[in-house]
């Protein structure tokens, strides 16, 4: 990942919803933020800090009626800039069913008030809904 390239949130706290390929069964997460001394100011303080990760219910059911949307939580964890680049965190709360809409909220960043960044974030789990061939059955 290059610094700089990244896909920029509006404040501190953001969401966003992904549409996976196909349903799956969530396992884990997996984020990754460049290193400070990646940076070229050395300083990666728009990276992710708190955020949580859940599943919508009534995505999951194909409605759209977000007034009674259902949300799971699925955990809530702590991107660690001291550490590795790429960090995986499994999930604290499995559900025996697959989904295809995650969402993921920044609660916080790590001091930046004007944005924070996200570079790459990973769905981890088993995929369900494939043939033996991996085609998606209708």
């Amino acid at each position: 990942i290059s610094p700089g390239y990244c896909w920029p949130f509006q404040a501190s706290r953001s969401q966003v919803v992904f549409r996976l390929p196909t349903q799956v069964r969530p396992t884990a997460i997996t984020v990754q933020h460049p290193l400070k001394k990646s940076s070229a100011l050395g300083d990666i303080s728009s990276a992710p800090r708190d955020f949580t990760v859940s599943v919508s219910l009534c995505q999951a059911l194909g409605g759209v009626d977000e007034e009674r949307e259902e949300e799971v939580l699925l955990g809530t964890f702590s991107y660690d800039t001291e550490k590795e680049p790429t960090q995986t965190f499994p999930l604290q709360n499995e559900l025996p069913r697959a989904f295809q809409f995650i969402r993921l909220v920044i609660q916080s960043n790590w001091g930046k008030p004007g944005y924070t960044c996200i570079y790459r974030v990973q769905v981890h789990g088993k995929i369900t809904g494939m043939n033996a061939i991996g085609q998606a059955r209708g």
